[in-house]
């Protein structure tokens, strides 16, 4: 097989028929229309590309890798791995020192929360913002994440770690970046439902950002360390007989299973399987039998439910879904499934916010008129975006399904601590 065929068996892109149902699924095309669109810059584009490099078009930047035009394509066509293929491949734009702040999410998160307080009063500042927005380019409308002051690792190792081993059933939990540094509540959240449920909760060693941010701004090299560190961690927590690697993050937890071997050509077919999001991992335990969940009686929210996209490709938003409606007397809104925008860093950037808001636009009135309590998503930027951009409450599910749970009773129903 010459290195054409296996190119042409990697992407798939020779199915294509030309329907274009990935560009009306597209959320770049109606708003920025200097982007190819998927048709072109994928299976179209690369077929020239195969030809000779200088087809290679610098716009494809402008792809958010939502994968939408994927789970639209009828013919199973990766459509934008290809356009992400080719930018890893042909690019020669060279990442600018926003980029690269902005995609290493271990360096400035640890920076950050050893002066959070210093460090989220200054991002909210308007001269500080202005700054950055003339001098690094990242746009002064944005709004930035809140630094925790200590983050979920340092937590675990004085709150929760101790414990574990008291469980009959383990798994290994990868937290990522948004809740080790930003958000410890949801990994603490998650440890309270599991050790509810009879299963004890480790942590990876020393686990890196999934990658996905070094992917985006062509930071390759680097991303392939941190793959190939987290799989070798992933493949020790499995062996070690934990169940599974479970996850909080749509987007880490796509980016482990799919792009680690599609982008990064990284071989991850021994733990593939084993990565789940932890919504997927409960509903299925108690759809087995295998646990029962007791809820508070005096609970009540009116919630709507956000597919982010990598949730749609992962086909696992049903998981999320279907737990937020087991809870009683919870008034439950599907919202029409479409990109918030911001897909990670690109909405960061001063070039790409007018276009990040306007994909979004939408959305934002969803949510709206919908008046609710809060919205549930299950990835952290589009918590973010949201947020930013409405006036609604944004929370992962498993922030409200450790709300909702009656404690005391569902530990009792549960076979809990090994005796």
């Amino acid at each position: 097989m010459n290195a054409q065929q296996v190119n042409i068996s990697k992407f798939n892109f020779e199915q294509c028929i030309k329907c274009t149902i990935c560009t009306v699924y597209c959320p770049v095309v109606p708003i920025n229309p200097i982007f190819p669109g998927p048709k072109q810059a994928g299976p179209d584009g690369e077929r020239h590309r195969m030809k000779a490099s200088e087809h290679f078009e610098p716009n494809l930047k402008l792809c958010l890798n939502c994968k939408r035009c994927e789970v639209a394509c009828p013919s199973g066509v990766r459509i934008g791995d290809i356009i992400q293929s080719a930018r890893i491949k042909y690019s020669e734009h060279k990442p600018l020192w926003r980029d690269t702040m902005l995609a290493n999410t271990d360096i400035m998160g640890k920076t950050s929360t050893k002066f959070a307080s210093l460090v989220n009063a200054s991002l909210a500042l308007s001269p500080i913002k202005k700054m950055m927005d003339s001098l690094l380019k990242i746009d002064h409308r944005r709004m930035f994440p809140q630094y925790s002051s200590q983050t979920f690792e340092k937590w675990y190792k004085k709150e929760a770690k101790a414990r574990q081993g008291m469980f009959a059933r383990q798994i290994s939990y990868y937290h990522g970046c948004y809740v080790n540094y930003n958000y410890p509540k949801l990994g603490q959240d998650l440890i309270m439902i599991l050790n509810a449920l009879g299963f004890g909760v480790n942590l990876l060693e020393k686990e890196k950002c999934c990658g996905v941010a070094l992917i985006m701004n062509g930071l390759i090299d680097k991303a392939k360390k941190n793959a190939k560190h987290n799989l070798s961690i992933i493949k020790n927590a499995l062996s070690d007989k934990n169940e599974k690697v479970l996850t909080t993050s749509s987007t880490c937890t796509y980016t482990l299973r799919d792009e680690y071997n599609h982008l990064l050509n990284m071989d991850n077919s021994g733990e593939r399987d084993d990565i789940e999001m932890t919504t997927r991992f409960i509903y299925r335990l108690i759809e087995s039998g295998e646990v029962k969940i007791v809820f508070k009686d005096d609970f009540k929210k009116r919630i709507a439910y956000h597919t982010p996209c990598h949730m749609e490709k992962l086909g696992w938003s049903i998981y999320s879904v279907s737990l937020l409606r087991m809870i009683p007397n919870v008034d439950f809104i599907m919202l029409k499934s479409q990109c918030c925008g911001i897909a990670g860093t690109y909405g960061f950037k001063k070039e790409n916010y007018s276009t990040s808001q306007a994909i979004g636009s939408s959305l934002f009135r969803q949510i709206e008129m919908a008046d609710v309590d809060c919205v549930a998503t299950d990835c952290e930027t589009c918590n973010w975006q949201i947020e930013m951009s409405t006036h609604a409450k944004v929370m992962n599910p498993i922030g409200i399904l450790a709300e909702a749970i009656d404690y005391e009773r569902t530990i009792a129903i549960n076979v809990v601590y090994r005796i």
